[in-house]
């Protein structure tokens, strides 16, 4: 198993981040991480996700929800070609913590056989394509 954690501070409230989280219609204005998300998404549900992580082609997957509760946790679980190759749990946590100020949390648990081969470019590429949604996302709730 390998796992990446990042986290940013926002100076938003929860509610306010959560909303530009969940607006899946305004990420091509500004996430160049996850680039569309598609179908409604609640827990149980399948929708599609277009991500690019630095130095790779765009990938379309299809996910499964497994928490959406508002101004907390949004996470899915996806997997490449079928479960055990390369399943990953993708989770977006918002924790308040003052008043007016979030600390948003985005973490992936990556499981399966091919998760080894590929342990470096999630250190680097993926870490880093975090990051830059994190840093945008802040940009963006912070002009609000």
């Amino acid at each position: 198993m390998k796992e990446i954690k990042t986290e940013i501070l926002i100076n938003a409230s929860p509610d306010k981040v959560w909303k530009v989280l969940t607006d899946f219609k305004a990420y091509p204005d500004w996430n160049p991480f996850i680039t569309s998300v598609q179908g409604e998404v609640f827990e149980g549900s399948k929708f599609k996700v277009k991500l690019q992580t630095l130095g790779s082609s765009p990938m379309t997957f299809e996910p499964i929800c497994l928490s959406f509760k508002e101004n907390v946790e949004f996470s899915w679980l996806g997997k490449l070609v079928m479960k055990g190759v390369f399943d990953g749990k993708h989770c977006f946590e918002l924790v308040e913590l003052s008043e007016g100020k979030t600390k948003f949390i985005q973490r992936e648990e990556f499981k399966g056989m091919l998760v080894r081969l590929f342990w470096k470019k999630l250190d680097v590429n993926t870490r880093w394509s975090f990051e830059m949604m994190n840093d945008k996302l802040k940009e963006t709730v912070e002009k609000m």
